[in-house]
C-alpha cells in the first residue's frame, strides 16, 4: 500500500486534468476545485493495492463527485436572479489542451451550452469527446449500459451541434473580432457592428443579483444593437485589456465602474454570442 505522502504525490500529477474534467461538468471553479480536493482526500485513504487503472479511477471518482454537486446545483441555478452563466477561468487553470476536443469542450460557448443538458447527458458528452473514455467505462462510471451510453452520446451531441462551432479563427484573429466589436460599441458605431454581428446574435449578461445587469438574453441584431448602443451613451466604459479565458482572448474591462469580462462566440467569421459576466462572485479565476 501506497504511503499517504507517496499516493498525495502521485495525485497531483492528475490534478490539471482532472479540474479542467470537472470545471467541464460544473461549469464553475469554485465547485471544481472543492470536488477534485475531495477526490484527493479519499484517494489518499483508500487502499490502492486493488486499483489497475488510476487514471481511469480518479476520473471515475471525480465524474461521480460533480454529477452530485451538480444535481444538487440546478435547482438553485433555475432560480438564479437573470441568466446563469459559467465562471470564466484562466486559460492555464483549466489542465491539458492539446487536441481539438479538449479546447472545443472548454470553450466558453460550449459550456454554457452544456447547461442545456441532464447530469448524466453532460457527463457522456465529456467523457466521450474530451476524454476518450470507453462507452464501457462510461457506463460502468454512469451505473448504466453501453447501449444507453451510446444512445446519450448521439442524443446530446445531436443537440448541441447547431449550437456549436468548432474554432475556425486564428488566436489572433479572434481577438482582433473582439477589438472590433468593442471599438465599434465605444465609437457608437452602428455599421460595424451591423458588419460584425450575426442576424441571430444573443447578448448574455450575468450580474447574479450582486450588480445590475440585464435579467433576460438580449436576442437578434435588431435589439443587441440598440442595447449596446444605450449601455456606451449611459454609462463610461473603462479601457479593456485582454485576457485568456477557457481557451481564448476575452477582455476585462469596467462599465460605469463595475468590473467584467466578455467573451464572444464566434462563427462564420461574425460574432453570434456575447456573454458578460459581471458577477463578482465569479470573476476569482480571471487572469489579474
Amino acid at each position: 500500500m501506497e504511503t499517504p505522502e507517496s499516493a498525495a504525490e502521485q495525485f497531483e500529477t492528475y490534478r490539471p486534468p482532472l479540474l479542467g474534467l470537472a470545471y467541464r461538468l460544473l461549469g464553475s471553479m469554485w465547485d471544481a476545485e472543492d470536488v477534485v480536493q475531495d477526490a484527493c482526500l479519499r484517494w489518499t485513504g483508500t487502499d490502492q493495492a486493488g486499483i489497475r487503472e488510476l487514471r481511469v479511477h480518479l476520473i471515475t471518482v471525480v465524474t461521480r463527485l460533480a454529477l452530485d454537486r451538480l444535481r444538487s446545483a440546478r435547482a438553485a441555478r433555475e432560480a438564479y436572479t437573470g441568466p446563469w452563466l459559467p465562471e470564466p477561468v484562466a486559460t492555464d487553470r483549466l489542465g491539458p489542451l492539446d487536441t481539438a476536443e479538449l479546447r472545443d469542450t472548454i470553450a466558453y460557448a460550449t459550456v454554457h451550452l452544456m447547461e442545456r443538458l441532464s447530469p448524466p447527458e453532460r457527463a457522456v458528452f465529456v467523457l466521450r469527446e474530451a476524454f476518450e473514455v470507453s462507452y464501457g467505462e462510461l457506463a460502468r462510471i454512469l451505473d448504466t449500459t453501453e447501449t444507453s451510453c451510446r444512445q446519450m452520446h448521439l442524443r446530446t451531441a445531436r443537440r448541441l451541434a447547431a449550437g456549436r462551432h468548432r474554432f475556425t479563427l486564428s488566436e489572433d484573429d479572434h481577438a482582433k473580432l473582439l477589438t472590433r466589436f468593442l471599438e465599434a460599441v465605444q465609437n457608437g458605431d452602428m455599421a460595424a457592428l451591423i458588419e460584425l454581428l450575426a442576424d441571430d446574435v444573443v447578448a448574455w449578461n450575468d450580474g447574479g443579483g450582486k450588480v445590475r445587469a440585464v435579467l433576460w438574453p438580449v436576442e437578434g441584431r435588431h435589439q443587441v444593437i440598440p442595447f449596446v448602443a444605450s449601455l456606451v451613451t449611459r454609462y463610461p466604459l473603462g479601457t479593456p485589456r485582454r485576457v485568456d479565458v477557457n481557451g481564448r482572448p476575452a477582455a476585462a474591462l469596467a462599465v460605469d465602474g463595475v468590473e467584467q469580462v466578455v467573451t464572444i462566440d464566434v462563427r462564420d467569421g461574425r460574432i453570434g454570442g456575447i456573454y458578460a459576466v459581471l458577477n463578482p462572485d465569479k470573476l476569482g479565476h480571471v487572469p489579474g
